[in-house]
């Protein structure tokens, strides 16, 4: 009995060192960078298509659409009232706006345009507002001074 115990006790302690190495052993595939590649964008292609989440301002609100309409009325870039919808001619007047300032033509107006306009942010009740210097409100009607748009040089007194 007692060599019958002595054999189990060996055998079971000879399975358990010899069972995890047995486990652990696997076979090595060499493959290409391609077949890698194929592999991978096939199981990125599996499973359900992830949904494209916008980001950004989809749309303007009725109201700024109408001071940015009245804002370029104002500035003859727009003729006739406005309507507060953001259809394509207060698109392409915008674009027209942002051009001739040398800055981009997106569809959703420039910040800078918008400051330029008289419509950027009202820091009025801000805490530091005494310190804030921001860009007057054109008054309606109001043209642009002689030195001002007969270019730099007359700005600037300098004689040709």
């Amino acid at each position: 009995m007692k060599s019958l115990r002595a054999i189990l006790s060996i055998s079971l302690a000879v399975s358990v060192i010899v069972a995890p190495a047995f486990a652990a052993s696997t076979t090595t595939h060499r493959t290409s960078s391609a077949t890698t590649h194929a592999r991978s964008a096939r199981t990125h292609t599996k499973g359900k298509a992830k949904s494209h989440k916008l980001h950004g301002q989809q749309a303007i609100d009725p109201e700024r659409a109408t001071q940015i309409q009245q804002a370029l009325i104002r500035e003859h870039y727009m003729t006739g009232e406005a309507n507060g919808q953001w259809d394509s001619t207060t698109q392409a007047a915008m674009q027209k706006y942002q051009a001739d300032q040398g800055w981009q033509t997106r569809l959703m107006p420039d910040s800078r345009a918008l400051v330029k306009l008289g419509l950027g942010p009202d820091y009025s009740t801000a805490i530091n507002a005494r310190d804030v210097v921001t860009a007057p409100v054109p008054a309606a009607g109001s043209t642009t001074p002689a030195t001002e748009t007969s270019g730099f040089a007359a700005a600037a007194g300098v004689n040709r």
